[in-house]
């Protein structure tokens, strides 16, 4: 679907957490995202690190230089499960 969206004019970026995948795929453009599957936006209730990863896919559809190129935003799940985790407290959110 992105090749389609592309070959009509419309700039793409997908989101990827698996780089195996990706790398034989050769999508135009994707952000790996150390994450896990399924958990494209990091953890629940973490508004601050989804609007990271939509601004990162953004930044990326302007500024990849050639099809296929992948970037690799220093984020980790650990850091983003222990934040979800205590913004889940704060929140009262069992």
């Amino acid at each position: 679907m992105q090749r389609a969206l592309e070959a009509r004019g419309i700039p793409t970026v997908s989101l990827s957490v698996a780089l195996d995948v990706t790398e034989q795929i050769k999508p135009p453009r994707a952000v790996f995202l150390p994450f896990m599957m399924g958990h494209h936006f990091g953890v629940p209730y973490h508004k601050e690190l989804q609007r990271r990863v939509i601004l990162e896919a953004l930044d990326h559809l302007v500024d990849a230089k050639e099809s296929g190129e992948v970037k690799f935003p220093p984020l980790s799940w650990a850091k983003a499960r222990k934040e979800g985790i205590a913004i889940k407290k704060a929140l009262d959110i069992k």
